[in-house]
């Protein structure tokens, strides 16, 4: 309990440091997840060990807390916009969360299979786990007034729809290598992730639309008030997840669909105020979970992978993202800075984290699988975190010159 409580004395400092410098946190070159994640790792047993969480709970724990957060920042990033404004990108996302989330999935495959020489089953499970782009650290990078000042309006929503929709629709990839690697029916895995999107996504636009319409009729009798209204987003997301899971469907793309069906019921004023929840998570709700990733970094795992360790997350930073933008920079209508800045803003994350932990939980025995996807993930915190800032000005004077 005293480990408990000082990380809750841990994160909570951190995040009124974090608010103290609210109003400049976004012009410099790191990130909120960046500085929990090294705030674990100093904590961590590797440096000064105050706080140690066994081997047995870990998985059960990030993938909890994975879920949950996913569920949270995934119902910011649908409310983010008017449903409205999102229809001219619906095409290219849909080319993006489809075409793009499989070739991102077979190049970070085929790197895990040439560079660390895992078998091709754990390869395609681990390119699977980090094929989706992250709606919490994609959220650092397209919110706020210097994403708003520098990007346009389009590339900030294309990113901000690919990683809300991306996240559950990589569940039927990652059920086929689970299959793959424990030896289980391929087939089976496809059905089954094909019923889990289809029914997850029917629970998330019928509770969207209901809790939509019952907000709308409370707003017209004035018996919500703006606070409220903001909580009862954020109850809805954890309400869905719930819902899913009990029904055993994909429940990330549940409330990523129920978000939409409320954005798109609710009126565009009323739905405004309760916007603020995507820049909360980004800055205050990730905090415990990368204070925990951190704390679990496998630092020894990491050193077995021997040169891989370094040439791994580099190759896949550089090529499991940027050739596939690349390649589909006409189909997806953009300008060739554009295509760029996407194919390296697409950071690997908290829906990695779940994935991993996910397939761990699902009898996924190898220890390399959880080795390489937390130094993936771990490099793209840093890279990512350092970079969003620069990014955004260097897109800027691109754009200008």
């Amino acid at each position: 309990m005293d480990q408990l409580h000082l990380a809750y004395a841990l994160v909570g400092s951190l995040a009124v440091a974090l608010a103290a410098l609210s109003s400049r946190i976004r012009d410099l070159p790191f990130s909120e997840p960046l500085l929990a994640m090294l705030l674990g790792v100093l904590v961590g047993p590797q440096l000064l060990g105050l706080i140690e969480v066994s081997e047995t709970t870990r998985p059960t724990l990030l993938s909890e807390m994975g879920r949950v957060l996913l569920a949270v920042s995934l119902v910011g990033v649908a409310l983010r916009y008017p449903v409205r404004r999102l229809r001219p990108i619906v095409t290219p996302t849909a080319v993006l969360v489809s075409v793009g989330m499989v070739g991102m999935a077979a190049l970070s495959a085929g790197l895990a299979w040439l560079v660390l020489g895992v078998p091709l089953a754990l390869a395609l499970l681990l390119g699977a786990c980090i094929a989706p782009t992250d709606p919490v650290l994609a959220s650092s990078v397209v919110t706020g007034q210097p994403a708003e000042e520098h990007l346009p309006a389009r590339t900030r929503q294309l990113l901000s729809a690919e990683s809300g929709t991306n996240d559950g629709l990589a569940l039927p990839l990652v059920l086929l290598g689970i299959a793959l690697v424990v030896g289980e029916s391929v087939g089976h895995a496809a059905l089954d992730g094909v019923y889990q999107v289809a029914v997850g996504a029917a629970i998330g636009a019928a509770a969207g639309f209901v809790a939509g319409r019952a907000v709308t009729f409370a707003l017209r009798r004035s018996d919500v008030s703006e606070g409220a209204s903001l909580i009862f987003t954020l109850v809805l997301a954890i309400a869905v997840l719930g819902l899913a899971r009990v029904a055993n469907t994909d429940g990330v793309l549940a409330v990523f669909v129920a978000g939409l069906a409320y954005n798109a019921v609710v009126a565009n004023d009323e739905v405004g105020p309760q916007n603020t929840i995507d820049e909360g998570v980004n800055r205050y709700v990730v905090l415990p979970l990368f204070l925990l990733l951190g704390i679990e970094l496998p630092w020894s795992a990491w050193v077995d992978l021997g040169w891989g360790a370094v040439a791994f997350p580099v190759a896949v930073l550089l090529l499991r993202r940027l050739p596939v933008l690349l390649a589909l920079t006409r189909p997806l209508g953009l300008r060739l800075r554009d295509g760029v800045f996407l194919g390296w803003f697409g950071p690997i994350g908290v829906s990695a984290v779940f994935y991993l932990t996910f397939s761990v939980e699902e009898g996924v025995a190898d220890p390399r699988l959880w080795a390489a996807g937390s130094l993936v993930v771990a490099a793209s915190t840093l890279a990512h975190g350092v970079s969003s800032a620069p990014g955004r000005r260097l897109y800027r004077r691109a754009a200008e010159g």
